[in-house]
């Protein structure tokens, strides 16, 4: 009868409430280190608007969801190879890159997580795209994340660049470039103490 199925649709209505809410208030590793990866994206944006307190505090910021003994390798055809060493280093980078580079969005697509067994660290697969204000064309690399869970915070230990035949992603405006300047642009090729190969 009618009163039936009012109950039915209220049971499974409250039981769906409780399972969003579980979600929400105890999200699982992967749904953790998806929004931890959006927070370094974030981070690696700027625009000409940071003062330099501001662009300080930003650096830093980004090399806060990095490992004490992170390192990053960024080689990208065409390019200087590039190896930043520790937190301290890709601090530097980046708050080199925020001095020259002025504005950039950073966006990591194609998000692939893999989880250990031990669900104690993870293998990440994205794409990154860059855009540069005031150019047509944006950039896109394809990147392997490590993070491992340090203290009970997932953080980037290593970061390198994938050697494939990436493909270009057409965007609504202008083109994709494949395989970007994504080093200079990101980390500061001029930063000071990195390794260039």
């Amino acid at each position: 009868n009618n009163s039936g199925l009012s109950i039915v649709a209220t049971v499974l209505a409250l039981l769906a409430l409780v399972l969003w809410l579980w979600s929400v208030l105890f999200p699982g590793p992967e749904q953790i280190i998806r929004q931890q990866l959006a927070n370094v994206a974030r981070a690696a944006s700027f625009t000409t608007h940071e003062g330099l307190l501001a662009r300080a505090h930003n650096a830093s910021k980004l090399a806060g969801y990095f490992s004490v003994d992170a390192q990053v390798i960024l080689d990208s055809p065409g390019h200087d190879s590039y190896t930043f060493n520790g937190r301290n280093e890709i601090m530097q980078a980046a708050a080199a890159a925020r001095s020259e580079a002025g504005v950039l969005t950073v966006e990591f697509l194609d998000v692939e997580v893999t989880l250990a067994a031990d669900k104690l660290s993870a293998s990440v697969d994205l794409t990154a795209k860059i855009k540069i204000p005031g150019e047509r064309d944006f950039y896109v690399q394809e990147m392997k994340f490590t993070l491992k869970k340090i203290d009970g915070d997932w953080l980037v230990v290593s970061i390198e660049t994938v050697k494939t035949l990436s493909r270009a992603r057409m965007g609504e405006v202008g083109r994709a470039t494949p395989c970007a300047p994504f080093s200079a642009a990101i980390m500061g090729g001029g930063a000071h103490g990195v390794t260039r190969l």
